[in-house]
């Protein structure tokens, strides 16, 4: 009778046993699929463009450079590296005239920087190509087939509207010399996410900005942003003073800088529900080229900037003077300009 009992609770216990065992081995089987599914849906989220394909050879050469650490000694890269950032302004839809978008239709390369990351991944430099600049825009190929006209004394942005990312990088080619690594394209709804994402930023301008066409509005002074709001601060130009591309440029070197300090003291790491969340904003508002993806490929570029604070964040925009042609327009500052892009080659 005895034996009986001990037989009926050892096999009472082996039966709980294996249930919680079944319910573990269930969690981690949902928990591996949820990380799959947030995975693949991540990696969905990124729209790209085959821009090495697409111009071949004919580009600045990449520079030798002494090989960065192995996988063994280093999981990231570490060696310099050239980007060319795109702040793309979709004109159309409801939803981007109420974040002030305008009314024309297309998408508009309203911001743009060449990102130079030194050897080490310990400092940045970032250099601002006012839109408004005139520059030799060189024939592009076209997804359809065709080229796009070249041309001298053309506005910078025109380059993004009649030829795409592609055009985009071999006209930053063409002006710089430097070969761009990377693109990555952010849209300016999503960048209005991704700020809402994180928390909001916090910003201090010098200057009162009234401006109804980006619908900002603040005095002099130090601001928190939500997403809205720091997309009108990076969209402002006629509510400052001058009114001018340059101007608005300041501005957007300031958010650049007060974004980064906000992901830095954002742990996001301790809360996955946040993480996801500033992922899933991030991936949605990005165009890449193909090295760049991949949730995967993103990842090992982040971490890789892993020691890179604010701090180390050098902001400057291309020298440049007043057009001869138009007082409006402005063109590169040589020799200036040239030397500077020499620095990041």
């Amino acid at each position: 009778m005895v034996a009986r009992e001990g037989q009926e609770e050892r096999s009472g216990r082996s039966k709980g046993l294996k249930a919680v065992g079944l319910a573990l081995v269930g969690a981690l089987l949902l928990g591996a699929a949820a990380a799959g599914w947030a995975y693949w849906h991540l990696t969905g989220n990124i729209k790209s463009v085959d821009i090495d394909s697409a111009l071949g050879d004919d580009r600045p050469a990449r520079p030798v450079t002494a090989p960065s650490a192995s996988p063994a000694t280093s999981p990231v890269p570490t060696g310099a590296l050239n980007l060319l950032v795109l702040g793309s302004d979709s004109r159309s839809g409801e939803e981007n005239r109420e974040l002030g978008g305008g009314d024309s239709g297309g998408a508009r390369s309203d911001t743009a920087m060449v990102v130079h990351l030194d050897a080490g991944r310990t400092a940045a430099t970032v250099v601002s190509i006012p839109r408004d600049t005139l520059v030799h825009r060189p024939a592009c190929p076209l997804p359809s087939g065709g080229a796009t006209r070249e041309a001298s004394g053309a506005m910078f942005n025109t380059a993004y509207e009649l030829g795409g990312p592609v055009c985009a990088v071999k006209t930053v080619e063409s002006l710089t010399g430097v070969r761009m690594d990377h693109y990555i394209e952010i849209d300016f709804s999503g960048f209005a996410e991704l700020v809402d994402a994180l928390g909001g930023v916090t910003v201090t301008t010098d200057v009162d900005i009234d401006d109804d066409r980006s619908h900002l509005h603040l005095d002099a002074g130090t601001h928190h942003l939500d997403g809205t709001q720091a997309l009108g601060l990076a969209r402002t130009r006629y509510g400052l003073e001058s009114g001018s591309d340059l101007a608005r440029i300041e501005l957007q070197q300031k958010l650049v800088k007060a974004l980064l300090e906000r992901i830095s003291a954002t742990d996001l790491l301790t809360d996955p529900a946040r993480l996801y969340q500033v992922a899933d904003a991030l991936t949605g508002s990005l165009t890449t080229d193909t090295g760049l993806d991949s949730l995967g490929e993103l990842t090992r570029l982040g971490r890789s900037l892993g020691g890179l604070t604010a701090q180390d964040v050098r902001t400057l925009t291309m020298p440049v003077l007043p057009a001869p042609s138009d007082p409006n327009r402005v063109v590169a500052d040589e020799p200036d300009a040239t030397d500077l892009w020499k620095t990041l080659r």
